[in-house]
């Protein structure tokens, strides 16, 4: 697919602290990057030589959500016609760990329902991202 036709979009919970946002919004990044490679321009050179890594090769607009939004979105995406969207999703349980191994022991124990979405990554076709997406605002 080209990137013409790709979006990628991060949904945020606005009511979370300053910190708490970029936080979650590195870590959905990394993520995304991790499972996305194609997404990611080559790296450039500045006039003086000096090399610069590629970044993803199209804008990516962070939103405003709440938790229900958020919710509501990550439910959506389980539905098979969305099932080749690449869905990173951050949670109360992963931010409340220290370490990784500490997260993969928690999160066995909780259910779908019961986790506090703080944020969500979506990338993909550009249409089924705007028709989950194409409502909402920039948070700012």
């Amino acid at each position: 697919m080209s990137v013409q036709n790709e979006k990628c979009i991060m949904v945020i919970d606005e009511s979370l602290p300053p910190g708490i946002i970029a936080n979650t919004a590195a870590i959905l990044g990394i993520t995304i990057g991790k499972y996305r490679q194609d997404v990611v321009g080559a790296d450039v050179y500045d006039r003086t030589g000096n090399g610069h890594l590629g970044i993803i090769e199209f804008p990516v607009p962070i939103l405003k959500g709440n938790g229900e939004a958020i919710r509501n979105i990550r439910e959506k995406l389980y539905e098979p016609e969305f099932s080749d969207l690449t869905v990173v999703d951050f949670s109360d349980v992963a931010q409340g760990c220290r370490t990784y191994e500490e997260f993969t022991e928690k999160i066995k124990e909780v259910s779908e329902a019961e986790l506090r979405y703080f944020g969500i990554a979506v990338c993909g076709a550009k249409k089924k991202i705007n028709k989950l997406t194409g409502s909402m605002a920039l948070l700012r």
